[in-house]
């Protein structure tokens, strides 16, 4: 089933993407950096054209950070529309799916140059503005354990 669409801004260039909470047993969510940036995000990437944007989702992690998602795993946490981070005066709508169980042995590769844990409940007033919004709506959720 789609997730459902908001509207994309009618004025500004902008991006159109998918993203994954990964959580770690811990419960904290994994962040990742483009080369050549400073703000941590919510790893994914831009939906290819006549594809879905949940295998778009399990495309990207296992470009960007080496792991296997089970795509029928994946739950819609919502969409939603902010500023891009890395650029100025452009805007993103994202897809957002969590994955249900804890993940490790995650590796950078493609365009991530480093990824750390952040806990959603006190995160980084410098990250992303799209996981600073995504972040109130994960509240209650926590990766399932085994």
């Amino acid at each position: 089933m789609p997730p459902t669409q908001p509207a994309v801004p009618d004025e500004g260039p902008g991006f159109v993407v998918a993203a994954v909470v990964l959580w770690d047993a811990a419960g904290r969510v994994l962040c990742v950096r483009k080369r050549g940036t400073e703000t941590f995000m919510l790893p994914g990437g831009k939906i290819e054209p006549g594809e879905s944007s949940d295998v778009t989702a399990v495309r990207e992690i296992a470009e960007e950070l080496g792991l296997v998602l089970d795509r029928a795993q994946l739950l819609l946490v919502g969409c939603f529309v902010t500023d891009a981070a890395n650029e100025p005066g452009h805007w993103v709508r994202a897809d957002v799916y969590a994955y249900p169980h804890a993940v490790a042995g995650e590796r950078v590769a493609a365009e991530i140059d480093a990824a750390r844990w952040v806990d959603p409940q006190h995160p980084d007033p410098h990250l992303a503005p799209l996981s600073l919004l995504v972040f109130p709506a994960l509240q209650g959720w926590t990766p399932a354990r085994g």
